[in-house]
């Protein structure tokens, strides 16, 4: 079997899980070629169809579930996780109307949810969308250059050192609304691999997480080294904050909460309506 191309970003939660299998240590599972990319990258190859299997954003899915399968496991997605709006000063949601706004894609989830909050929360609506890498976004509010950031990552521990204040939590905002956990990065694989292959790769994310539960320690050293100079102890709240049951399968809530929001942004006219079986592994 050739190997396939995987992209990932270079965040905790993604090394930590993929540990494993990007180092030949899961048993049977198809050897890959890693490439670390921010996830407006990934999102950009996922539309434009570059990659065997790439981690995008839920937001970018109706756009590429044409060319890509969703898989089961080895995504983001949980509870207490959502992005945050930030800003230089204590601000109320309603003073962000005609602002200018940082975000991270505007194919990504957070900016979905972001969309979503401001549509009933912000009159009138926010202004200029500035798309910058994530860890742009808090200097350039620190330093005036826009109005708000949408942040997500490692950011909601991170925020304060900065100077800034929290404006509001995409997440909160979501589960006070819904009640479904919150989904923010997908794991996807190509359809021309076959379902077949497509089941060997889930089976081999799904115990790619196991074995990074099993011995967290093996893989401190990757993480660390793409950690961005982030603090260990920050990287072990990102790992235990994104890092959870739906990681290894989405299961019921999981899919539910997908549905959930695409399904809410499509009749809001911000993403194209998904098929009925669209969510469906092959």
């Amino acid at each position: 079997m050739d190997r396939l191309s995987f992209a990932y970003s270079p965040c905790p939660n993604d090394t930590f899980v993929f540990h494993a299998w990007a180092h030949g240590l899961v048993p049977a599972a198809p050897e890959i070629d890693v490439t670390f990319a921010d996830i407006d990258i990934t999102n950009g190859m996922a539309e434009r169809g570059e990659g065997d299997i790439l981690k995008v954003s839920y937001a970018v899915l109706p756009y590429v579930l044409d060319e890509y399968a969703l898989l089961p496991c080895g995504g983001a997605l949980g509870r207490g996780c959502g992005p945050l709006v930030l800003t230089r000063s204590e601000r109320e949601p309603a003073s962000l109307a005609g602002a200018r706004v940082a975000v991270p894609s505007e194919r990504s989830t957070a900016y979905l949810l972001f969309r979503l909050w401001a549509a009933a929360e912000v009159p009138g609506g926010v202004g200029e969308i500035v798309v910058l890498p994530f860890h742009e976004i808090m200097p350039a509010v620190r330093d005036g250059r826009v109005d708000a950031g949408l942040v997500i990552h490692e950011a909601r521990f991170t925020y304060q050192n900065f100077g800034l204040h929290k404006v509001a939590d995409m997440g909160e905002h979501w589960e006070d609304t819904t009640g479904l956990p919150i989904p923010l990065g997908a794991i996807i694989a190509k359809r021309s691999l076959g379902a077949g292959l497509l089941r060997l790769l889930a089976e081999s994310a799904r115990a790619s997480v196991r074995m990074a539960w099993d011995d967290p320690e093996a893989s401190r050293a990757y993480v660390m080294e793409h950690a961005q100079e982030m603090d260990g102890a920050v990287a072990d709240q990102h790992i235990g904050l994104y890092v959870n049951e739906f990681t290894a399968d989405l299961g019921e809530a999981g899919y539910a909460a997908v549905r959930g929001l695409l399904t809410r942004a499509a009749a809001e006219g911000l993403v194209p309506p998904l098929a009925p079986d669209a969510l469906v592994l092959p």
